[in-house]
């Protein structure tokens, strides 16, 4: 009797997977039943080896040794997860297997995860390709009677392969060659997140250079309206203008009406979703994305990795059926007369691999008060996206007038509202989680009274009002995801497939990673530049940092998913990049060779000497044996590590008790302490470490409901 495997991409996909099959039965590292077997994978369960496992000698970072550039590729199982390969590659070598349906996530990702065990296990049964966009048991079944064959996905397997070899290239020689160019810290480099980090770097630059310039404004104010001249950056000639027009008649020289809509908004994508939480609720990208997987698995959200913000033409149907469940079960206010159009939401040919991200029917059946806080508020903002998405637009008169004294000309602006349209959603999502910040008005929402041309202004004030430029708003999640996706839409083909830096899959991580590399720091909304990844910044050439250039791989990346591009072409271009890297630079930059071991970090409480960074992270030039790397085994960044030797009260971010739980605390560094601790080899041997005074942050109360 012939076997159907299965294989998803974790293991909660595949317990659901292996529920609709009927594979009930539990064996180790699989389900089995009903002529199916349902394994799964951890994720990226193998990945292209480090050099060391091409030659021994890779095992020391020398410039001389680079570029490196494997002619043929070796996969390599990560070493947590050798058991769960080994079951994988057992059940792709079974006789009885008739053949294997990849069920890893459908994207570019999923299709890697997939190929990658697929390759490494020399199975050689037939592949056939599960592609779903929701976990209902309807669509998985459908899925199931639609299987197609696994060569129908050779494009996006093909960008799959060449996005991870790109990256090896990069961050492999990438990292090595500018490390040991400047003998620093590990100095680490990737194709995404080293545009990434230069665009926060030049954001820091830009306000930190920015120097204020006053300008003046004159404001004719009435019980009923505010008007206001254009602004004056001369002092002179704005009093000059204020005091010609004190006491003079103000006359109405110009009124207009125009009406105006604004169209209800898209359907989320995942960029988007995750600008919204950011900018809204203060959710990180990465927080945002691991909620709506969360939801997806539990069957209530759709899928999350889309670039989409339309549904199919043939969706018309399950939209009208998820519009119903969302008003019977998430809008708690009264609604009638609920009037919407589900045509605006649908367009095939705006839809790539994945339709836009929408709630499922499946949310009739939760109680949504008791999913985490987190999952609730992205399960909200998703339902009442759909709901405003096919409501009427919002209908407006745009009111305009110019006032004019002395030839000075005053505007006022208001608008009267016609239609609130879907703008009605927003004031409940807004009530629901008492937030002020929903939509973003361009223009002046007051009520200008009746007013016509020729007609006198008698009672006003006028007023000179200094004011001084701003500059540019420090990168929140919410603006440096917008950023990522337009990087370089000035300087792309208008028909390219692609715009923008990393994929909506991908971006969350890239923030995260550069944060966690000590590169970025994120406080509240706000990130910011650390003075490693500032110094990280301006060192690397042009090239490595340029979102242009990145751009245009991802664009690239994107044709070959549909067959219009080669992938060989396409890793032969990012070669050549990189051995052009390796040919340019042989030497550091002369003024810049010092900016890594050179600067101190602060003084070694031990023995007095400076501390500085090293290519295995800060160490102290006296050579006493001190560690100030950890604080109760959390790894802290080089910020952290200034902070606490200048003896600042810090505050350290993720902590671990002994029971692996986590917590925040603000630290003082006291003086040091001897230490024992076991090797990696068993032998115990001696250390020196700080010691801190320990300050719990205090805790918000609860507002009362």
């Amino acid at each position: 009797m012939s076997t159907v495997l299965v294989i998803a991409e974790k293991p909660s996909v595949a317990k659901s997977i292996a529920k609709v099959l009927g594979a009930n039965n539990n064996e180790t590292g699989y389900m089995e039943g009903h002529g199916y077997i349902v394994s799964y994978c951890f994720g990226h369960l193998c990945e292209y080896a480090m050099p060391e496992a091409y030659d021994e000698a890779y095992g020391k970072w020398n410039r001389d040794s680079l570029p490196i550039m494997p002619e043929k590729w070796r996969l390599t199982v990560s070493k947590d997860k050798k058991e769960q390969f080994e079951i994988l590659k057992d059940l792709l070598n079974r006789d009885d297997i008739d053949y294997v349906v990849n069920a890893c996530d459908a994207g570019r990702e999923g299709e890697l995860i997939f190929h990658f065990v697929y390759k490494l296990s020399k199975s050689r049964i037939p592949a056939k390709r599960l592609w779903i966009s929701s976990m209902e048991e309807e669509a998985i079944l459908s899925g199931f009677e639609h299987l197609m064959d696994a060569s129908e996905y050779k494009g996006l397997c093909d960008a799959a392969v060449a996005r991870s070899k790109a990256d090896w290239l990069v961050g492999i020689n990438g990292t090595r060659l500018f490390t040991t160019l400047y003998k620093g810290p590990t100095l680490k480099v990737g194709r995404v997140q080293s545009p990434t980090l230069a665009m926060i770097a030049e954001r820091d630059d830009a306000i930190r250079n920015f120097k204020p310039e006053p300008f003046y404004t004159i404001k004719l104010k009435t019980d009923e309206f505010t008007a206001a001249t254009d602004r004056f950056s001369d002092k002179d000639a704005a009093e000059a203008a204020y005091k010609l027009c004190e006491n003079s008649k103000a006359m109405v020289t110009n009124v207009s009406a125009e009406d105006k809509k604004s169209q209800a908004p898209k359907l989320y994508d995942l960029t988007s979703l995750q600008r919204d939480a950011n900018r809204m609720y203060g959710i990180s990208a990465k927080d945002t994305l691991d909620a709506l997987q969360n939801l997806y698995e539990k069957k209530l959200a759709t899928y999350p990795r889309t670039d989409s913000r339309y549904l199919t033409d043939d969706m018309a149907e399950t939209a009208e059926d998820v519009l119903c469940a969302i008003f019977d079960t998430t809008l708690t206010e009264d609604i009638t007369g609920f009037i919407h159009n589900t045509k605006q939401i649908l367009n095939s040919k705006k839809v790539s691999d994945h339709h836009a991200i929408i709630p499922t029917v499946e949310i009739k059946k939760q109680d949504i008060t008791k999913l985490p806080a987190m999952e609730q508020k992205i399960l909200y903002l998703i339902a009442f996206r759909l709901v405003e998405s096919v409501a009427p637009a919002f209908e407006y008169t745009s009111t305009k007038a110019e006032i004019t004294i002395c030839d000075l000309v005053f505007k006022a602006s208001g608008r009267i509202v016609r239609n609130i349209g879907y703008k009605r959603y927003e004031e409940i999502l807004r009530n629901i989680f008492r937030t002020s910040e929903v939509s973003k008005d361009d223009e002046d929402s007051g009520v200008l009274p009746e007013l016509r041309e020729g007609q006198e202004i008698a009672d006003y004030e006028l007023s000179l009002d200094k004011g001084m430029t701003k500059p540019p708003l420090r990168y929140t999640e919410d603006t440096l995801l917008s950023a990522m996706e337009h990087a370089g839409n000035k300087e792309t083909v208008d028909d390219a497939e692609r715009k923008g830096i990393g994929t909506p899959a991908t971006r969350a991580d890239i923030i995260e990673k550069l944060i966690h590399d000590g590169y970025v720091k994120r406080e509240k909304k706000k990130l910011t530049a650390t003075d490693l990844g500032v110094k990280l910044v301006a060192i690397l050439p042009e090239n490595i940092k340029s979102p242009i250039l990145t751009a245009e791989w991802e664009n690239d990346l994107t044709k070959m998913a549909k067959g219009d591009a080669y992938a060989e072409e396409f890793v032969y271009a990012i070669e050549k990049m990189v051995q052009d890297l390796v040919d340019t630079h042989t030497e550091p930059d002369p003024s810049m060779k010092d900016i890594f071991g050179g600067s101190s970090l602060g003084i070694c409480p031990k023995c007095g000497s400076d501390i500085v960074s090293g290519k295995f992270g800060p160490y102290c030039k006296g050579k006493c044996g001190i560690s100030v790397t950890h604080a109760y085994g959390k790894k802290m960044t080089e910020d952290e590590i200034i902070s606490i030797l200048d003896g600042s009260r810090t505050l350290i971010k993720n902590l671990k008790n002994s029971k692996g739980k986590k917590y925040d605390a603000y630290l003082t560094m006291t003086g040091t302490e001897d230490y024992t601790y076991k090797a990696k080899d068993g032998t115990e041997k001696s250390g020196v470490r700080l010691t801190f005074d320990m300050e719990f942050p205090k805790r918000k109360k609860k507002r009362k409901e």
